[in-house]
């Protein structure tokens, strides 16, 4: 699989590209990240959140592409097993892929509210109901799996798809000052301190565009 590439739109903005970035780090597979054109109108409407179907992150391996995160997940599940992305115990991954699921195609009113802006901070933000309620079934679903599997990691010693999957929330949830119960608190700050995590939290820093939409205070 040599020459493998991870197209994504931005680090600092979008969630999916950040999702796609750590299931290639978990996978193993070695790849490098090329960065689609900031002012592409297509690239710009899927960061608004106004294209559902644009074709980020991609992952391209040799006459092989894959998009959507979640078809990202599960090719590299079967080209790399030895990275063990899935739990192996078989109601552990039932468990996994449901709530990867969920996190893929629910909480629409989180992603709206609470845009992903690894480099913004809103202290006091105000949570209407809607993205409320995301977070404290979000908080059930961590709390679940760390109670169950005994943490760190949504399932136990090591990350998963999982893990990746709810990775931008983390950051949300920094971003936009997010109260928490102490564990999903802790399972936070395990998430942001994950070192994949952090580089790319750190290369969001130097990303030079900036969308005016997703920085105006709201």
């Amino acid at each position: 699989m040599r020459g493998a590439r991870l197209l994504i739109s931005s680090r600092n903005y979008s969630s999916w590209s950040l999702r796609g970035f750590l299931l290639c780090r978990l996978s193993g597979l070695p790849f490098a990240v090329v960065t689609a054109a900031p002012d592409d109108p297509a690239v710009k409407a899927e960061l608004l959140q106004r294209s559902p179907t644009i074709r980020l992150p991609s992952l391209l391996l040799g006459d092989i592409t894959v998009w959507d995160t979640l078809a990202i997940a599960e090719h590299l599940n079967e080209t790399c097993p030895e990275a063990r992305m899935l739990p192996e115990e078989p109601s552990a991954r039932a468990h996994c892929r449901s709530i990867s699921g969920e996190m893929h195609s629910g909480f629409a009113a989180l992603r709206s509210s609470l845009p992903l802006n690894i480099r913004a901070r809103r202290p006091g933000f105000n949570l209407w109901s809607g993205p409320r309620a995301d977070i404290a079934l979000i908080q059930q679903i961590w709390q679940g799996c760390l109670e169950r599997w005994g943490g760190p990691w949504l399932f136990g010693t090591r990350p998963t798809i999982a893990d990746a999957m709810y990775a931008p929330v983390a950051s949300r949830f920094l971003t936009y000052d997010v109260a928490l119960a102490p564990a999903c608190a802790a399972y936070r700050g395990h998430i942001l301190a994950w070192p994949d995590m952090a580089e790319w939290m750190a290369e969001a820093e130097q990303e030079p565009e900036a969308i005016e939409e997703l920085e105006v205070e709201f």
